[in-house]
C-alpha cells in the first residue's frame, strides 16, 4: 500500500500545507502500511472556502441533477467494491470476509437508500396561507471513526448529496486509506468541484479547526462521548447545528420466555463481529438471576467457538482490535473485571493463544456482574461480554435504563407483544427484537450521551435541511 501525501480540495489532489506525517498501522502485524499526511487549520480553511464556493451553485441544482450525481457514484463504487474491502481489513483488522461481505457494502447500502428516499422526498409543501421550503443547510464538516469506516462516511455523505450540501470530510487518522479511496470513486463519478473536499488530521489540529469554522455550518460527528462533548464545544460559538452519534454500553434483556441456546449463542457471535468495536454492540447481556449459570455455560461456548485469527485466512470469525491503544485499554478493563470479583468463565488479559503479535483480544465472558462493575458501565469496545442477572421484567428494565448511554438495546422473547411493550421501555434511539438486523431506511442515533440527531433514510435528509416558511405565498 502506498503513502498517501494530499488532500482532496476543489477537485484536485492538493500538498498539504505543512510537512508532518504518520504511519498508519497494519493491527494484524503491528507494521506500517503507508504514511498519510496530516493537516492544519490552513488546509481547513482552502478545504471550507472550496466548499463554500461550490454551495452557491450546488444549493441549486435540481433533485433530477442530484438523483443522476448519485447513480453515478453508486456505479462507480460498485466497481471499486473489492478494492475497498480489502483497504479496510488491511488498516483496521477486519476478517477480509466481513470486510468484503459488510464493511464496503454498507457504505454502498447508503448511498442506495438515500438515491430511494431522493426519489420520493418533497422539498416543499402548503400548510395554510404559508409555503414551506426545505433547503440545504450548508456547509458540513463530518468527523468520522475508524470503526466501520464507510458506513459513518457514506451515510453523512449520501444524504449531504442528495440535500445539495457541500462537505469536508475528516476522517480517522488510524484508518484513513479508505476514506482516500472513496474520495477518488468522487472524483472518477464526475463529483463537482469543491462538493466533496477530504483532508486527514488529527482532532486537536484538523478537528477543532473544522467544528469551530465560521464557515461551516453543520458539524455531523461520530465517536467517542469524550470527543463529541470537545466537538460541541467548538461548534458553540458560532451556534452551528451539531449531529452526533457516540458511545453505548447497549443492555441486551433475555426473557425468561426465550430459547436461551438460540439468543444467547447468536447474541455472543454478534457482540464479537468487527472484534467487538460496534458503538451499539450489546455488551450488558441481562439474564433472569435464577438461571445465570445456565446463561454463563451458554455463553462460555458460544465464545469458545470464535477463531480469533489471521483477517486474511478463511477460518477466521474475528480479527485483531485496531490499535495498540484500543488493545491496552481492553486489557486494562478486562483485569479490572477480575480485580472487581467479576466471573470469568473464558478469555481473560493476554493475546490468543499462538499469536504472539497483532492487537489480538481473548473473546472475554464475565458472568455475576453487577451494573456498578466497570465493565458493566464503561465502553470497552472489544469482544467482552458482561452477564448480569435480573429478577423481573421491571428490574430488567431499571438495569438497562441504568446507564449514561443510550443508543442500542436487544431484546430476546417468545411472545411479540411482551417483546414489545419492554422495548417501549428501553431509553434508547435503537431496539432490536429477537436478533432483527439494522435497517437503512430505519432512524439510527441515541438517547442521553450517546449523541443526538439521527442518521439513515429519510430522518438522516432532515439533519441536512433548514426549514423556511415563506407567509401569504397562497392566500386563500
Amino acid at each position: 500500500m502506498a503513502d498517501h501525501l494530499h488532500f482532496y480540495i476543489d477537485g484536485q489532489w492538493v500538498a498539504p500545507s505543512g510537512s508532518q506525517t504518520v504511519d498508519v498501522i497494519n493491527p494484524a502485524t503491528e507494521e506500517s502500511i503507508g504514511k498519510i499526511a496530516m493537516g492544519d487549520a490552513t488546509d481547513v480553511d482552502r478545504a471550507v472556502a472550496a466548499a463554500k464556493n461550490a454551495f452557491t451553485t450546488f444549493s441549486q441544482t435540481s433533485k433530477e441533477e442530484r438523483i443522476e450525481l448519485l447513480e453515478r457514484i453508486i456505479a462507480t463504487y460498485k466497481k471499486h467494491m473489492g478494492d475497498i474491502g480489502q483497504v479496510i481489513s488491511a488498516e483496521m483488522g477486519a476478517p477480509l470476509g466481513l470486510a468484503n461481505a459488510a464493511q464496503a457494502p454498507s457504505g454502498l447500502g447508503h448511498f442506495m437508500t438515500a438515491l430511494k428516499v431522493l426519489k420520493g422526498y418533497e422539498f416543499e409543501e402548503d400548510i395554510g396561507t404559508s409555503h414551506i421550503v426545505k433547503e440545504p443547510v450548508g456547509v458540513c464538516g463530518f468527523i468520522t471513526p475508524w470503526n466501520w469506516p464507510l458506513n459513518q462516511i457514506a451515510c453523512k455523505v449520501a444524504p449531504a448529496i442528495a440535500t445539495g450540501c457541500t462537505m469536508v470530510l475528516k476522517p480517522s487518522e488510524v484508518a484513513p486509506m479508505n476514506a482516500i479511496l472513496f474520495a477518488q470513486v468522487m472524483d472518477e463519478a464526475g463529483v463537482p468541484a469543491g462538493v466533496f473536499n477530504l483532508i486527514n488530521g488529527d482532532g486537536p489540529n484538523v478537528g477543532a479547526a473544522l467544528s469551530s469554522h465560521v464557515d461551516v455550518d453543520m458539524m455531523s460527528f461520530t465517536g467517542s462521548t469524550r470527543a463529541g462533548i470537545e466537538v460541541a464545544k467548538n461548534a458553540a460559538p458560532t451556534v452551528k447545528r451539531v449531529a452526533q452519534e457516540l458511545g453505548g454500553k447497549s443492555a441486551n434483556i433475555i426473557l425468561d420466555d426465550a430459547d436461551f441456546e438460540k439468543a444467547i449463542s447468536r447474541d455472543v457471535f454478534g457482540l464479537c463481529m468487527n472484534s467487538g468495536q460496534s458503538c451499539n454492540a450489546p455488551t450488558r447481556m441481562l439474564v433472569p438471576n435464577a438461571r445465570m449459570d445456565e446463561a454463563a455455560a451458554i455463553a462460555k461456548a458460544a465464545a469458545a467457538k470464535v477463531t480469533v485469527g489471521d483477517p486474511n485466512s478463511e477460518g477466521t470469525t474475528i480479527g485483531p482490535v485496531v490499535s495498540e491503544v484500543q488493545f491496552n485499554k481492553i486489557q486494562a478493563l478486562i483485569q479490572k473485571g477480575i480485580d472487581e470479583g467479576a466471573n470469568l468463565q473464558i478469555g481473560g488479559v493476554g493475546r490468543p493463544e499462538g499469536l504472539n503479535r497483532g492487537y489480538y483480544i481473548k473473546p472475554t465472558i464475565f458472568s455475576h456482574v453487577t451494573n456498578d462493575m466497570a465493565v458493566a458501565e464503561e465502553e470497552i469496545f472489544g469482544p467482552v461480554l458482561s452477564l448480569i442477572g435480573y429478577k423481573d421484567d421491571d428490574d430488567a428494565v431499571r438495569i438497562a435504563n441504568d446507564t449514561l448511554y443510550g443508543l442500542s438495546g436487544y431484546i430476546s422473547s417468545s411472545n411479540p407483544d411482551r417483546a414489545k411493550a419492554v422495548a417501549r421501555q428501553i431509553l434508547t434511539g435503537n431496539v432490536h427484537l429477537n436478533g432483527a438486523p439494522l435497517d437503512n431506511n430505519a432512524p439510527f442515533g441515541g438517547y442521553k450521551q450517546s449523541g443526538n440527531g439521527r442518521e439513515w433514510g429519510s430522518y438522516g435528509f432532515e439533519e441536512f435541511l433548514e426549514v423556511k416558511a415563506i407567509m401569504g405565498y397562497n392566500p386563500a
